[in-house]
């Protein structure tokens, strides 16, 4: 029996896609002959994901908890081609058991998360293994966190859509806020917390497009400068945080309505995930 090596093992898997095990495998069975390992991984319908890489992965679950301190949030996407995949118990199981490894680790990135182990597989072998089983391309597509003095976790009915958020002072007198300030992500899709927090690429896309809209408008050359600008104060009011309107109560942004409960109470981060978008 030839001696498989790990070298050996990881060439496969980055050429076929398929878990470590599954790789490692076919090698000992192929007396360590690539192409015959290759037609072994395919055969056993581990090559799946390689072949299926041109498919899109639009379906899946979103999903985000806390942990019981509540000081800690995060939120996994995972990705599948159809909804019947999706709402498949075995599927769903394994996206709870991700997102459940994420509070316990807290994980530094997504790569970390993907490499984590449970009953005795990488997370990323799982997938792999997932992927076998339904022929369908699965990815572990987002894993976002926050760590603040109280963090929450929203979650959409038919897990399509969650978010998770975080708070700069800790007690239970700030559930009820920050699970609403929560569903305010969910429900208007902010792209930043703030102004300032807005990339300056895309203010200067926006700027251009403003000028562009005021053009086609018959506007002035001089003028299209102070439209985009007024067109961009719009765009922060609709996508930043802070200062759109609350939907619970239109006349005060959001920044006002958290004032009105604490001066110094301060949102230290936000993310919001839907399927598809």
């Amino acid at each position: 029996m030839a001696n498989i090596t790990a070298a050996e093992v990881n060439k496969l898997r980055q050429i076929t896609g398929s878990g470590m095990m599954d790789c490692k495998n076919a090698l000992v069975e192929a007396n360590g002959d690539y192409e015959l390992a290759i037609d072994i991984l395919r055969k056993k319908g581990q090559k799946v994901a390689n072949k299926r890489a041109d498919r899109e992965a639009s379906e899946g679950v979103v999903i985000a908890s806390t942990t019981e301190d509540k000081a800690y949030a995060a939120l996994i996407m995972l990705s599948c081609e159809t909804d019947f995949v999706a709402k498949n118990s075995e599927f769903s199981d394994m996206a709870k058991s991700i997102l459940k490894l994420a509070l316990e680790n807290k994980p530094a990135n997504l790569d970390a998360l993907k490499s984590m182990t449970f009953n005795g597989f990488s997370v990323a072998d799982h997938i792999m293994n997932m992927v076998g089983k339904t022929g369908e391309k699965m990815e572990l597509a987002h894993y976002d966190f926050i760590e603040a003095p109280r963090a929450f976790a929203y979650n959409h009915l038919g897990n399509k859509l969650a978010s998770i958020l975080g708070l700069n002072k800790g007690g239970d007198q700030f559930d009820q806020l920050g699970h609403e300030l929560n569903m305010q992500v969910a429900a208007m899709a902010a792209i930043a917390l703030d102004k300032d927090d807005i990339d300056p690429a895309v203010i200067e896309r926006e700027i251009e497009i403003g000028k562009e809209q005021a053009r086609q408008e018959g506007k002035p050359e001089d003028m299209l400068e102070k439209i985009a600008v007024g067109k961009l104060n719009k765009f922060y009011k609709e996508s930043t945080l802070l200062n759109q309107e609350f939907v619970r109560d239109n006349k005060l942004t959001v920044r006002e309505y958290i004032a009105r409960h604490d001066k110094d109470l301060k949102v230290t981060g936000f993310f919001r995930r839907m399927l598809g978008a």
